[in-house]
């Protein structure tokens, strides 16, 4: 029949579209992409409620390396996925959608507001933006520092830089990973407005300060 991809917004529960909630309760299937962003308030159990749908949650194997299940459902059923913000702006969906479209499953894709044009209510303009970082959590063995290349290079064309700060959901350690073993850390637990998360957000004085600890001397003088 279709995967449907469709963008649940910014914030909460409310700010799915008219056409997004047709879809899910069209679909034979819902699945609830958790590991490249989330709805911050609002929980699984509150998205059931409303949308009167049971979800599945669908972690980073479950899009990236055992997507077949997701994809044989939509030859004959309705399948829709769930992603906060714009389906669109992380490159996960994106190679989804081309592993679709070659199988010659019927594709649609809903979209919404994501950070990358909500960033504007800082009162920036969207046209003065470079390009967009990711700032992941250092480890004991791997500190990659790309991210500061790139800020760098929007500071000395005068662009401001968007920076994506991690978060981590169902993770494996970088020695399970490279063994290929599906052994994941133990979860942990953040409360956000009333709903326990088993992940860990990145808050801004970790990225300030991983960002520093890559500086040169070199940085804000051009």
């Amino acid at each position: 029949m279709v995967l449907t991809i469709v963008g649940l917004g910014l914030a909460d529960l409310e700010d799915i579209t008219l056409k997004g909630l047709k879809a899910i309760q069209k679909a034979d299937f819902v699945y609830l992409e958790i590991y490249t962003s989330m709805l911050i308030d609002s929980s699984k159990q509150e998205l059931e409620s409303f949308y009167q749908k049971s979800i599945i949650d669908a972690d980073r194997i479950s899009i990236e390396e055992q997507n077949q299940t997701m994809l044989n459902q939509s030859i004959d059923k309705n399948v829709v996925l769930l992603v906060a913000g714009d389906p669109l702006s992380a490159t996960t969906h994106s190679d989804l959608c081309l592993e679709a479209i070659e199988r010659g499953i019927q594709l649609k894709v809903i979209h919404n507001a994501s950070i990358l044009n909500a960033v504007a209510i800082c009162g920036l303009q969207l046209y003065r933006f470079g390009e967009t970082v990711s700032i992941p959590f250092f480890e004991m063995n791997w500190k990659p520092d790309s991210f500061f290349t790139k800020i760098m290079q929007n500071q000395r064309q005068n662009l401001h830089t968007l920076c994506l700060l991690d978060i981590k959901v169902k993770e494996r350690s970088v020695e399970n990973l490279m063994a290929n073993k599906l052994i994941f850390e133990p979860p942990r637990c953040v409360e956000i407005h009333r709903s326990c998360h088993k992940l860990r957000f990145m808050n801004v004085a970790t990225a300030i300060g991983q960002l520093l600890s890559v500086a040169t001397p070199d940085f804000g003088k051009d």
